[in-house]
C-alpha cells in the first residue's frame, strides 16, 4: 500500500500562509491552491507559500483558473485558455506543486476524435512552453463530470500514454458522467500507466442524465468503497477534497484509512 495523502481544495481559512499552518493543526497532508477565476497570485507570495508547504511537510497542487477551453474554435479563447494555464505553471514551480490540474474543454460540433487529436496537439506544444521555462511541473488534465466535456477516463489515458502529461482522476466526475462508478475498475484501468502517484478529486456529487450539476458533501458508502480500493494500490495517492465542506470532509476520509 502506498501513502494516502488527503487534503482540502482551497484555503481552509485566511490566506494562504494561514492556510497551510491551519492544515498543520488538523493533520492533513495536501492542499490544492484553487485559481479559480484568475491567477491573482504572485511569484513571491509563491516562493514563500512553498516554503511553509515544505516546512510543514505538505503537498502542494494547483488548479488552473476554470475559464480554460482548449477546444474553442476562437483563437483568442484558445490562447488566452493557453496562457492561464502556463501562468499557473509558473506559480506551481514557485509554490513547489508538481500537479496543475485543468479542465480541457467542450466537444462542442466535434467530433471525440477530432477533439482529441487537437487536444493532444495543445498539450504537446503547452509541455514544449514548460520544458524551455524549466518549470518543473505537469499538466493533469481532469476527468469531467459532463458528457459535453473533454476528459472520458480512457481518453486521458490515451493523452497521458501519448504525449507524456499526467492526469487528475475526479472519482466524482466519473460517477456523473458515466452515471455509475467501479472504483476496482478504474484502479484496473490506470494500471497500464504504472503510476508512481496519482493526483485525484473526491466529493458527493449530484447529477442529471448530462451528468455533473453539482458537487455534494461526501457519500459514506462512496467513500468506503475509493478507499478500500485506494488501499491495495502500491502507488501513492494524493485525494482532494471537494466537498463543500473541504477541510471537514478530508478529515471524515481520514477516519477511513
Amino acid at each position: 500500500m502506498g501513502m494516502i495523502l488527503l487534503g482540502p481544495a482551497g484555503n481552509v481559512e485566511g490566506d494562504i500562509l494561514t492556510s497551510l499552518k491551519k492544515i498543520k493543526v488538523l493533520n492533513l497532508d495536501a492542499q490544492e491552491i484553487e485559481f479559480v477565476h484568475s491567477v491573482m497570485m504572485g511569484n513571491e507570495l509563491a516562493k514563500k507559500a512553498g516554503a511553509l508547504a515544505k516546512e510543514l511537510n505538505i503537498r502542494l497542487s494547483v488548479h488552473a483558473p476554470y475559464y480554460i477551453n482548449l477546444l474553442s474554435e476562437d483563437k483568442n479563447i484558445l490562447d488566452a485558455s493557453k496562457e492561464r494555464i502556463l501562468k499557473s505553471c509558473e506559480r506551481a514551480h514557485y509554490l513547489g506543486a508538481k500537479y496543475v490540474i485543468f479542465h480541457t474543454g467542450f466537444y462542442g460540433k466535434l467530433t471525440e476524435e477530432v477533439a482529441y487529436s487537437r487536444v493532444k496537439i495543445q498539450i504537446s506544444e503547452l509541455m514544449n512552453e514548460i520544458k524551455k521555462n524549466n518549470w518543473n511541473v505537469h499538466l493533469c488534465p481532469e476527468t469531467m463530470g459532463k458528457k459535453s466535456q473533454f476528459g472520458s477516463l480512457d481518453e486521458l489515458i490515451k493523452l497521458v500514454k501519448e504525449t507524456g502529461c499526467k492526469l487528475c482522476v475526479d472519482f466524482a466526475h466519473l460517477l456523473a458522467r458515466d452515471q455509475k462508478i467501479d472504483y476496482k475498475e478504474v484502479f484496473e484501468k490506470l494500471k497500464v500507466l504504472k503510476l508512481k502517484e496519482l493526483t485525484c478529486h473526491f466529493s458527493g456529487i449530484e447529477f442529471t442524465a448530462k451528468g455533473e450539476r453539482r458537487h455534494l458533501l461526501l457519500d459514506k458508502k462512496h467513500t468506503k468503497e475509493l478507499l478500500s480500493e485506494a488501499k491495495k494500490q502500491s502507488y501513492d495517492m494524493i485525494i482532494i477534497c471537494e466537498a463543500p465542506n473541504t477541510w471537514e470532509g478530508s478529515l471524515e476520509m481520514k477516519k477511513e484509512i
